[in-house]
């Protein structure tokens, strides 16, 4: 009876690790998999200016405008007014992550080139990081459906 005992509880031993096993085999081949889909900064820019067209640079943008911004790691802020996207490429990007949250002190209602963004960390949002001098913002938007006619 003993036997069966020691028998029972090897066997329930051995399924649970088995089975921790094969969830540690699992969450190993899973970041494999997503680093596999992972796109460069400059890809992620692409992906999102796809079918967009640029127009010429603008100095402000109006703050009322904005209906968000996406920070594109160690490359530009895209900021979103609806239908036009306006892209600004910092001169030194390093600092831009897109775990940050953006923090403009501005004077009046425009966000300008030359104007100080402040970098926050998400993690801890008291604590700022780093900031960027904005450039131009390159205005992106789709082409008229009907081919402009």
């Amino acid at each position: 009876m003993a036997a069966v005992r020691s028998i029972r509880n090897l066997s329930k031993i051995a399924l649970g690790s088995l089975t921790a096993l094969a969830a540690a085999a699992a969450m190993l081949q899973a970041p494999a998999a997503q680093a596999g889909e992972r796109l460069t900064p400059d890809q992620q820019l692409a992906k999102m200016l796809k079918d967009r067209v640029p127009g010429k640079p603008v100095d402000c943008i109006n703050l009322t405008e904005i209906r968000g911004s996406t920070i594109i790691d160690k490359t530009a802020i895209v900021y979103d007014t609806g239908r036009t996207l306006y892209v600004n490429k910092p001169a030194f990007p390093q600092n831009l992550s897109s775990d940050d949250i953006l923090v403009s002190k501005t004077w009046g209602s425009q966000l300008c080139r030359l104007d100080i963004v402040q970098l926050r960390d998400r993690g801890m949002p008291g604590f700022m990081h780093g900031s960027v001098g904005l450039e131009s913002f390159v205005p992106y938007t789709k082409p008229p459906k009907d081919g402009g006619k």
